[in-house]
């Protein structure tokens, strides 16, 4: 298990997931078994008070929660793999020649892994993050003073990236307990705690940047971001307050290198109690499901859309609904703006997402939202998130729209073909966008295909531009919905901010 560097501003991961910001380097610290630690260089000298201040002492804090913190090591075995046949190229990892000629794949090697976790319970049960666990063959908890034992996971969540390990104790564990996430301020102290490089029994300080980050790892992320040093390792070790609760879960870093700068994100400890709780007692996490492909709500999309003046900027704009989801049999439709779900307000489809999670399948929920100039509620009764993360023409002449910068084309089979889209897709082909165009500037690419405009959908070229027209009428924006490289996403064309570019 390795840490992967990604190049997207520098952002190290503490699991090889991608980001959409950055990618953060999930705090493992992986060697080969056997490996030694690498080089160690000197410190950075100390800060100093100024004024005469006296930094805040944390000895007693850490000297009363360092037992319920522990070092995590995971050993993987890779299954090799078959080749089948002798190979067109050079193999570019370490092989050796087989029976009759046909080369196979050297024993593979073991890999050690090691992170950090935090008992929250007397009988033995320890909470770490799902990147730390997920891959291994065994797992082993060594304890502050140096005692290991074997541990066995009771289950994992990787839409959060918590895992709940539990080892066998033959007296009460030292544990620590949660704190109120909520509560926290940026700007207060705090301490983090865990196994960087191996080390084991590190503790830093810093304080809280801020909350509420998003950094691109799943649609539940709310990170606490902290400037307190973690490194690799780190991953999964508790992130105290000064009362000595537990506060969040260290879990990733921004970094270019692979080493703190002093960026790092905590998962919170509200959302990781309640994760735990199902975890212990079922081994996975059961949430409601909607069915539907959220997106931010542009100002663009806000004339677009004519919402209204409270509204702007706000909600969550369907994209696209799955088929046979409780969205489509509620009669939720793309292009519909969600703003609340049981009275709450949605922001963003974060916000959508997360109340959406914390319902369970079953239970129904009241969907507002707004559509075609006026706002509507429907009751959604809810199902169970799947386990996967997720989610005819013929004609040769071009339409040409006249207004907003694109030429169409029908969706014919080579198209279809060449794009790679689905038999069931209708729409209409974006064969060209103008230079300087409204379409450009909205980022309308070749090669997409309109399949609505607004709520409206369209089978082709003639349909795309009376429907373009005729929400043109209206209001010099229009929201169109784009199939594009197998996801569905809306577009939205100003043509008052074109014309305000371009001085016309």
């Amino acid at each position: 298990m390795s840490t992967r560097d990604l190049p997207a501003q520098g952002l190290t991961l503490a699991a090889p997931r991608r980001l959409r910001f950055a990618a953060a380097a999930l705090l493992l610290s992986g060697t080969l078994l056997g490996g030694a630690l690498g080089p160690v260089f000197p410190s950075t000298p100390a800060y100093a008070a100024e004024n005469g201040q006296k930094l805040p002492d944390f000895s007693d804090l850490v000297a009363r929660v360092r037992g319920a913190v522990v070092s995590i090591t995971t050993r993987i075995k890779a299954e090799p793999a078959s080749v089948q046949g002798p190979l067109p190229f050079p193999l570019p990892f370490p092989f050796r020649m087989g029976p009759n000629g046909i080369p196979q794949l050297a024993p593979p090697q073991v890999v050690e892994a090691r992170g950090s976790g935090f008992i929250i319970d007397p009988s033995g049960i320890i909470v770490t993050n799902n990147h730390v666990v997920k891959d291994a063959k065994e797992v082993t908890v060594t304890f502050d003073d140096g005692t290991e034992k074997r541990a066995r996971v009771l289950g994992r969540d990787p839409r959060t990236d918590i895992a709940v390990l539990k080892v066998n104790a033959d007296h009460p564990l030292p544990a620590v307990s949660f704190g109120d996430s909520s509560a926290i301020k940026p700007g207060q102290w705090v301490i983090a705690m865990g196994n960087p490089f191996g080390l084991g029994g590190t503790v830093t300080a810093g304080i809280v940047s801020a909350k509420g980050r998003d950094i691109g790892e799943g649609p539940y992320d709310n990170f606490i971001q902290i400037d307190a040093p973690i490194n690799q390792g780190n991953s999964g070790g508790p992130l105290f307050n000064q009362d000595g609760e537990v506060i969040g879960m260290n879990t990733a870093i921004l970094s270019p290198s692979g080493g703190s700068i002093g960026i790092g994100f905590s998962i919170p400890s509200n959302l990781i109690k309640s994760v735990v709780a199902e975890l212990e007692t079922s081994g996975h996490v059961t949430r409601g499901y909607l069915g539907v492909a959220a997106q931010p709500v542009s100002p663009e999309m806000d004339e677009a859309l004519g919402l209204p003046a409270d509204q702007k900027g706000k909600g969550a704009l369907v994209a696209s609904i799955e088929p046979n989801s409780p969205a489509a049999s509620a009669g939720l439709q793309p292009g519909d703006v969600i703003t609340a779900v049981n009275g709450e307000k949605v922001n963003d489809p974060r916000d959508l997402a997360r109340d959406i999670g914390a319902l369970k399948p079953g239970s129904k929920a009241e969907i507002t939202l707004w559509r075609n100039g006026e706002s509507l509620t429907k009751t959604v009764t809810l199902a169970a998130l799947p386990e996967q993360a997720g989610e005819e023409e013929h004609g040769g002449g071009g339409a040409e729209s006249g207004h907003i910068g694109v030429a169409l084309q029908p969706l014919t089979p080579e198209l279809r073909e060449q794009l790679g889209a689905p038999a069931n897709l209708k729409g209409a082909v974006v064969a060209n966008v103008e230079m300087g165009s409204a379409a450009e500037a909205a980022g309308l690419q070749p090669g997409d295909v309109i399949v609505g405009v607004g709520p409206t959908p369209v089978d082709g070229p003639e349909a795309a531009v009376k429907a373009i027209r005729k929400a043109l009428d209206s209001r010099h924006a229009v929201a169109l919905r784009v199939w594009r490289d197998g996801q569905t996403l809306f577009v939205a064309i100003d043509l008052n901010k074109n014309k305000a570019e371009s001085g016309d």
